[in-house]
């Protein structure tokens, strides 16, 4: 069954094929301060529901990852970015991360949360 979720103001809406397990914290500058509590997906379990043309972008540093977020309201919603599981990009193998806080009718806190030291990996 589908998960959805949404920005603040609802302009960014999205689903899912299915709710996640465990999320992650990252402790890089970027993800403590927005917040984020990351659902990783493939990009074909994730749908925009939403015009595109709502959401805007930020790329930082290497410009390898795509930080979405809402043109109207500023939620951060979602990021396109390689797999990084291995310690390096892999770029055949693209991850879609949902900021999992945006779900709606989900029990965030039953999720395990995993911690990833992305201050000192990255």
């Amino acid at each position: 069954m589908a998960l959805k979720g949404s920005c603040h103001c609802g302009g960014t809406r999205f689903e899912v094929d299915a709710a996640p397990e465990t999320v992650t914290r990252c402790t890089c500058s970027f993800c403590s301060k927005r917040g984020s509590l990351w659902a990783y997906y493939t990009p074909e379990q994730f749908r925009l529901t939403s015009p595109p043309e709502a959401i805007a972008t930020y790329r930082w540093n290497s410009k390898t990852i795509q930080h979405h977020f809402c043109a109207t309201c500023g939620c951060g919603t979602f990021t396109e970015t390689p797999d990084w599981s291995k310690g390096e990009p892999d770029f055949e193998h693209p991850k879609i991360s949902i900021n999992a806080r945006l779900f709606d009718d989900f029990e965030l806190e039953a999720v395990p949360v995993t911690v990833i030291d992305g201050k000192n990996l990255w």
